[in-house]
């Protein structure tokens, strides 16, 4: 109970200066992981076209799957996402009529099972946050209300008051959310590649780095790519 005291307590915290959309929804995905008990966790979100936009992952084989759904427009993030309600797969396998693309690229990744909740404040949909299971059953409804807790929390947090009050300042907080993530990605890509590490490790060192020196995850994920920054440093575990 503790821990979920904490973690709701963090994600209401936004209105800070140097608050980072980008680490805002990785933590959220992490949580879920640790609270929930799912073997991860995705965020998409609606960008100003009303595209579909991966903005955070708990891990590579989510950014995979999840990105394949956005790029097929097929699976339960998208239907939920699409009409605002939770959509729950308990067996991909058996239910891959449902979405037969979205089925096949999840046992590809491993995952068997998928929750998908809304990001939804009132009538507004601003994303969706999806729960994946490597193995068959669904979680039962205690874990689901926390899931959609968790969700309409991080949905508030992202919005903010005065964002919520001015349709342009939303449509910035999500495109800042949507541009971070790309940049991130590139770093991980550059850390893994010099570090010969794994996408996961890579994010793992890079978060640990910015936060050990309490840096924007976004700008330090900037200063990789732009080269501004000793690779090596980076890639260093952190000292326990």
């Amino acid at each position: 109970m503790r821990r979920i005291s904490r973690t709701f307590v963090e994600l209401a915290d936004t209105l800070v200066a140097d608050f980072d959309v980008a680490d805002f929804l990785h933590r959220l995905t992490e949580n879920c992981v640790d609270l929930l008990g799912v073997s991860a966790a995705g965020v998409i979100l609606l960008d100003a076209n009303r595209g579909l936009q991966v903005a955070a992952t708990s891990s590579q084989r989510a950014e995979l799957l999840e990105l394949f759904a956005v790029q097929t427009n097929d699976g339960p993030c998208v239907d939920c996402v699409r009409s605002g309600a939770p959509v729950s797969c308990t067996d991909l396998p058996a239910e891959a009529h449902r979405w037969t693309r979205f089925a096949a690229a999840a046992a590809e990744c491993g995952f068997r099972t998928a929750q998908a909740l809304p990001m939804r404040l009132r009538d507004q949909v601003i994303g969706v946050l999806t729960l994946l299971n490597t193995e068959t059953g669904g979680a039962d409804r205690e874990e689901i209300e926390l899931g959609q807790a968790l969700a309409d929390v991080a949905t508030i947090g992202i919005l903010q008051q005065r964002s919520i009050e001015r349709g342009d300042q939303l449509t910035e907080q999500l495109q800042t959310a949507l541009t971070s993530r790309l940049v991130i990605e590139q770093a991980k890509g550059i850390l893994a590649e010099h570090g010969t590490v794994s996408m996961d490790e890579a994010f793992a060192r890079l978060r640990g780095y910015a936060r050990a020196r309490h840096l924007r995850l976004t700008e330090l994920a900037r200063a990789v790519v732009d080269g501004n920054v000793e690779l090596a440093e980076v890639l260093k575990r952190p000292q326990r």
